[in-house]
């Protein structure tokens, strides 16, 4: 272990912040469910979007981002479209205020504002806690198994195994790590509720802001002299219908972890992730940390500032630490130890840098940040599985009528059994791209239709709803057992999303056959859903009841602008993404366009934008 005194001193330090505020802050997070699940509503939106920036500077995306950065290089930039990351343009631009107008406290509960209360209503509500739970789960064992891969590195198995009273087999040495320090991280997480979550995550984001720009400034000095030994194409984001980047006479491994990734037709797979992209962005947000994010703001027009925040906030500084883990990993890839199992495994070049190149005390820095990015991804999804969990389980089915004291049992009580549960689900995932690739080609796949209809179709129902969910989770869920057989030459990590399309038209179908075989929902509730969240799409009968009792009513005429501002939007954020590399690998002249580009797409969107948001 190449851990020192005060490396161990800085992890502690961090450890010891985080409980102290869940201790300070407990009693105030515990005075009611609101202030427990959204902090009462009163925090302001830079800290939230900091927050939820924290949140998805997460150890298993980082190790992942970085491994492409080191295997494909500028091309790295368009992968991630694979969340999309891209999502958080359509929120800042116009979903995050619909959503925000709700005044809800769970996307469950926003059911009850667009489908009212009957038995369709129920069933969409509860179709969406089954899938909630199911992508809190998924999102708890990809943090689990990256925070165990990473820790392995740093504290060998073979230092440990003599202390271990039991056998464990080295392919699930990660799966040991996971549980002992999800294990560290409960009490933090589940003590304090949103409050705590956002104030750790403050700490957390200063720490990594830090080390970032450490480790860029050190692989900038460490490049001075040198050339990267890398394929040709690996400098430029550009691409043609192939991805052609021969690893051969550098790292031949490097081949064939791209071989099995499925890249290698880069046009049709950056296709298929504009395809799922725009629909999963126009669907709105998960139910998982990002919405009770954009629920916890003050109003709409702070849902909007927070969401576009975070894209600010987040990307320049995380990517100039993968784009300096990357030229490390580079310029000494000899010297890392990115076995496991036997295998190569690319996904550990993050924590073998760490390991390799931080010097003491910044070695602390570096794993008491990314320990810290762990909670802060942990706290805020289990935050939203326990959102669900207790409203729209617990207190609109088990006990209704619960005092202060048992919602706050109840919270405790689920947390534990969330966690445990992750855990089983993390032991059975092969690596952190599998559970990446199934959530967002899979699962969410069979959540676009029915979630992209309920904004602009007006006819969607609650039993369209749920049916459309529901034959959207059933083959996402199914596929990945029976399709790798039908299909080996498809990479089964990626099988889903090339699949995406059937998953989407099965749901789609189901949606349509169920909301045409029922009853539309009741006019009252569409009226009052229009009036409040005032979108734009297909409202025509809606629009002109509205107009017949308020001819004052606006209709919402902003299609075109937003479409406008969400084509700037990722322009502007995909730059804040290639800036940081390109200073990094020293490429002066990319930068600068890089600079101009930024800075054109950010006049536009403070006139077009952010000047119209309402009041």
């Amino acid at each position: 272990m190449n851990l020192r005194l005060i490396d161990l001193l800085i992890i502690v330090i961090y450890l010891v912040s985080t409980v102290v505020i869940g201790l300070v802050l407990q009693k105030r997070a515990q005075r009611s469910k609101d202030s427990y699940l959204l902090g009462s509503n009163e925090l302001p939106w830079y800290l939230l979007g900091l927050s939820n920036a924290s949140g998805m500077f997460d150890i298993s995306g980082t190790m992942w981002l970085v491994a492409l950065m080191f295997l494909y290089g500028l091309k790295s930039i368009w992968i991630p479209w694979l969340w999309p990351i891209f999502n958080q343009i359509f929120l800042m631009i116009y979903l995050s205020a619909w959503l925000r107008r709700s005044n809800v406290t769970t996307g469950a509960e926003w059911m009850g504002t667009r489908f009212g209360d009957d038995r369709g209503s129920r069933l969409s509500h509860n179709i969406v806690v089954v899938f909630a739970l199911i992508s809190c789960l998924g999102f708890l064992a990809y943090g689990f198994v990256g925070l165990g891969k990473f820790i392995m590195i740093f504290i060998p198995w073979n230092v440990v195994a003599p202390y271990v009273p039991f056998h464990i087999a080295p392919q699930y040495v990660p799966h040991l790590y996971g549980i002992v320090f999800t294990a560290v991280a409960i009490f933090y997480t589940v003590i304090g509720g949103m409050l705590s979550i956002v104030w750790a995550d403050l700490i957390q984001y200063t720490i990594m802001t830090v080390s970032s720009l450490f480790i860029g400034i050190m692989a900038m000095n460490a490049l001075t002299g040198h050339s990267l030994m890398v394929p040709d194409g690996w400098h430029s984001p550009f691409f043609g219908w192939a991805l052609n980047l021969d690893w051969s006479h550098i790292a031949a491994e490097a081949n064939d972890k791209i071989a099995s990734d499925g890249y290698s037709l880069f046009s049709l797979f950056v296709g298929m992730l504009i395809f799922k992209g725009v629909l999963v962005s126009a669907a709105g947000p998960a139910p998982n940390y990002d919405m009770q994010k954009i629920l916890a703001t003050k109003n709409p027009r702070e849902a909007a500032k927070m969401s576009g925040f975070v894209s600010v906030i987040l990307n320049p500084i995380r990517y100039f630490m993968i784009a300096g883990f990357g030229v490390l990993a580079i310029l000494h890839y000899d010297q890392l130890n990115l076995m496991v199992a036997g295998k190569v495994d690319f996904e550990q070049i993050l924590p073998s840098a760490i390991n390799q190149f931080a010097p003491v005390g910044i070695l602390g820095l570096i794993l008491a940040g990314l320990l810290a990015a762990f909670n802060s991804t942990f706290a805020g999804t289990l935050n939203a599985a326990q959102a669900y969990v207790i409203n729209d389980i617990y207190l609109k089915y088990i006990n209704p009528q619960a005092t202060r004291k048992q919602v706050s049992a109840a919270n405790y009580g689920t947390g534990l059994i969330i966690v445990a549960v992750s855990i089983v689900f993390g032991i059975f995932a092969q690596n952190i791209n599998s559970i990446l690739v199934w959530i967002v080609s899979g699962l969410w796949g069979g959540y676009i239709a029915a979630n992209v209809l309920k904004w602009y179709w007006w006819r969607l129902n609650g039993n369209g709803y749920f049916w459309g969910m529901l034959t959207g989770m059933i083959p996402a869920l199914i596929f990945p057992k029976i399709l790798p057989p039908l299909f080996p030459d498809i990479p089964k990590d990626i099988i889903l999303l090339y699949f995406f399309p059937v998953i989407l038209l099965i749901s789609l179908v189901g949606c349509i056959a169920g909301t045409l075989l029922t009853k539309p929902t009741d006019e009252k509730t569409l009226i009052r859903f229009y009036k409040s969240v005032r979108p734009w799409g297909f409202w025509k009968p809606i629009h002109e009841k509205v107009v017949a009792e308020n001819p004052d009513f606006k209709k919402n005429t902003n299609f075109k602008l937003d479409m406008f501002n969400i084509f700037i939007g990722i322009i502007a954020q995909t730059s804040l993404v290639a800036l940081p590399i390109f200073i990094v690998i020293k490429n002066w002249g990319a930068m600068i366009v890089t600079i101009v580009l930024a800075g054109i797409t950010g006049v536009i969107l403070k006139k077009t934008w952010y000047d119209t948001l309402e009041q």
